[in-house]
């Protein structure tokens, strides 16, 4: 009978120890909403605008964007295998409850759409965003972003409506060995030439 009360005794304070460390933990994964927006409205809505829908070109939109995705690349800037002396400058002093605050909030906020502005090339970035290039063995966009740019939580990030200069900007970085945080798409765009990069970029400004 001692034994079994001991017993019993030890399983009750593991499982409290167990509820205790998953409590815990929800307690630290649980963003916080109202920090995020004074953090990013402190450190990134000069660049990404106030809601996350950048207005420059060459700065990505972040509103609507998967957070896990934003943190990834927001620890790969800190760390520095993301590349970018202004972004590792900006991330510097955030800690990783910093970075999930901000990333979850600018992902609440509704993306403003764009639209594809070269009628030329927009049947070419298409064909590629939806099938690809079969002869150089390029996958299909959409595989991995879906067929609306929507993306993949929380792999694969969204794309649809991003300026076309930031998404031209990152698959030349890709291709030319400049941004080395995927090896996916290091080679996916190391099989292409500057106007599939330009004509499916555009295409993507155009996704909603």
């Amino acid at each position: 009978m001692k034994l079994f009360a001991s017993f019993l005794m030890v399983a009750l304070f593991a499982a409290s120890a167990v509820a205790a460390d998953d409590h815990a933990a929800a307690k630290v994964t649980k963003p916080d909403l109202v920090k995020g927006e004074a953090s990013f409205t402190a450190v990134c809505a000069a660049c990404h605008g106030a809601d996350g829908n950048s207005g420059t070109p060459v700065n990505p939109k972040l509103a609507q964007q998967h957070p896990e995705y934003l943190v990834k690349q927001l620890k790969e800037f800190k760390s520095g295998k993301r590349a970018n002396a202004v972004m590792s400058g900006m991330v510097g002093a955030l800690s990783e409850d910093d970075m999930r605050n901000i990333a979850y909030w600018v992902a609440s906020k509704k993306a403003k759409p764009g639209f594809a502005k070269d009628k030329e090339t927009v049947a070419l970035g298409e064909r590629i965003y939806r099938g690809g290039i079969a002869d150089r063995q390029i996958a299909a966009c959409a595989g991995c972003h879906s067929p609306n740019g929507a993306g993949i939580p929380a792999q694969y990030p969204r794309l649809a409506g991003q300026h076309a200069d930031y998404a031209t900007a990152q698959l030349v970085a890709f291709r030319d060995g400049a941004r080395k945080n995927s090896a996916q798409m290091s080679g996916v765009a190391a099989k292409m030439n500057d106007r599939e990069i330009k004509a499916v970029s555009d295409y993507i400004a155009g996704l909603r």
